[in-house]
């Protein structure tokens, strides 16, 4: 399916309205699936938030691949060829190649912000890290992971978010490689994640918590799996957040140097996202049988507090 191109590898040539609807569905996706994220993305001019509702949307079907019920049924040799499969798919993509809706989309954000292949084939090779790693031995270990599966995300849209001129002329000492602080805020928001996940996870048999870390504490794996609920998980928690948070101050610095349209929506996304580890303290920790969320209010009243901190910071 060419979704109105006269050629499947002109993307120049395009049905608007046929890739309004495709942007539409992409839209709706990203509401649904990504409520805090969708809040962010509404701040940006509509070009930019379209662009990022593609790559969402892409980024998704990535982790569908091995994260969706079906794909929780099917055997390993078949996770694996599906995203060789998907592989190739982006590959051709890249080329100009379009099959779907989605590849019509993407064409048409590669076309007006272009970037590099490499954060998607990354992506791809996170998800293979599922495949059969699920105990992280150090942090260093699962940094790679989170990189892998996020910081790609900080890669894949920092083109449509872009700088502002001031950056060009900023002291070096001042100017911090915004690719560093985009990875950052990948990773910032994979180990809040994680840290929101780790009863979801376990039930898949996945533990992302790294096993130094476990050992730190003395809490066990057995501990673990039957969500046992002690000081030494609480001690184990607060060293958790802690670190996500770090990540999240590092990722702040590049923030200011963002073009001023972008400014405000990633404040947004990133505090409110930084607001999922607070809630997770008021739940005494206990994300076992909890889900640990940012309500609708807290983050409407955000808004206007995210804004000053974009045009003082």
């Amino acid at each position: 399916m060419t979704l109105g191109f006269s050629d499947s590898t002109n993307t120049r040539s395009k049905d608007w309205r046929s890739l309004e609807d495709a942007y539409e569905v992409c839209r709706k996706e990203t509401a649904q699936w990504a409520k805090t994220f969708y809040l962010g993305t509404l701040l940006l001019p509509p070009i930019k938030r379209r662009a990022i509702w593609a790559i969402y949307v892409w980024c998704r079907r990535t982790d569908e691949l091995m994260d969706s019920a079906e794909a929780q049924k099917l055997p390993l040799n078949q996770l694996a060829e599906r995203l060789d499969q998907w592989e190739e798919h982006t590959k051709a993509m890249f080329n100009g190649q379009i099959e779907n809706e989605l590849d019509a989309v993407m064409a048409d954000t590669l076309e007006k912000f272009p970037q590099s292949i490499q954060p998607y084939l990354d992506m791809i090779d996170g998800q293979r890290m599922d495949l059969n790693l699920h105990r992280y031995e150090t942090f260093k270990d699962l940094e790679l992971y989170c990189y892998r599966v996020a910081g790609t995300v900080g890669l894949m849209t920092q083109n449509v978010m872009g700088l502002d001129p001031a950056y060009t002329t900023a002291p070096w000492s001042d100017s911090p490689d915004p690719s560093e602080a985009a990875i950052a805020l990948g990773i910032a928001n994979q180990l809040t994640n994680i840290l929101r996940d780790v009863g979801e996870d376990r039930t898949r048999g996945r533990i992302y918590i790294p096993q130094e870390d476990l050992n730190r504490f003395n809490y066990s794996e057995a501990d673990l799996m039957n969500g046992k609920l002690n000081s030494h998980w609480k001690a184990l928690m607060q060293f958790q957040l802690t670190r996500a948070r770090e990540w999240f101050e590092r990722s702040e610095a590049g923030v200011k140097w963002l073009s001023a349209d972008a400014r405000w929506p990633v404040w947004t996304s990133l505090r409110l996202y930084r607001g999922i580890l607070d809630a997770i303290e008021r739940l005494d920790y206990d994300v076992f049988n909890n889900r640990a969320y940012v309500s609708k209010w807290v983050k409407i009243l955000d808004l206007p507090l995210s804004y000053l901190i974009s045009q003082t910071r």
